[in-house]
């Protein structure tokens, strides 16, 4: 079992249980050292290390194998999973956690701080509904997942 700091719209309980099927145990966390970023034309954020900042998210408790083969997929080929430290916000425990990183450190669409509060209603319901898409895919044929797309407003 895996624990996963989420930070974007994984941080939804409804987009966490579309992909799923069931609402892990969670706890509000810290990750320092890192910045969320906006990404140009895209509703969800990236992460990438920027000293002396820190990204407010939380901790998916109890992840199991196939759970974090879905976390992969829908976290597409942007992203990098890595190991990092977080401290948790009720406890100041520090715990060692797998997260997903945006890969291209300099891409020029990163800018601003993104903010969940900004995510739109249509935009949340549209990747809830991917969400769902990706799940059949995978129970279907778990190694393919190209007749699944994105088709969001934002």
């Amino acid at each position: 079992m895996t624990n996963v700091f989420v930070y974007g719209s994984l941080i939804s309980d409804d987009v966490v249980s579309a992909l799923l099927s069931r609402v892990p145990p969670s706890h509000p966390a810290i990750l320092p050292n890192y910045h969320r970023f906006s990404i140009k034309e895209r509703v969800y954020p990236a992460i990438i290390p920027v000293e002396n900042n820190k990204v407010v998210g939380k901790v998916l408790i109890g992840i199991t194998p196939p759970e974090l083969y879905i976390f992969d997929t829908f976290e597409d080929a942007e992203y990098e999973r890595k190991t990092v430290d977080v401290f948790l916000i009720d406890s100041s425990e520090k715990l060692q956690v797998e997260t997903y990183v945006w890969q291209n450190k300099t891409d020029p669409n990163l800018y601003g701080e993104w903010d969940f509060e900004a995510l739109t209603i249509n935009s949340l319901v549209a990747i809830i509904k991917y969400g769902d898409a990706l799940t059949s895919v995978h129970e279907s044929k778990p190694e393919d997942k190209s007749d699944v797309e994105w088709n969001f407003e934002h």
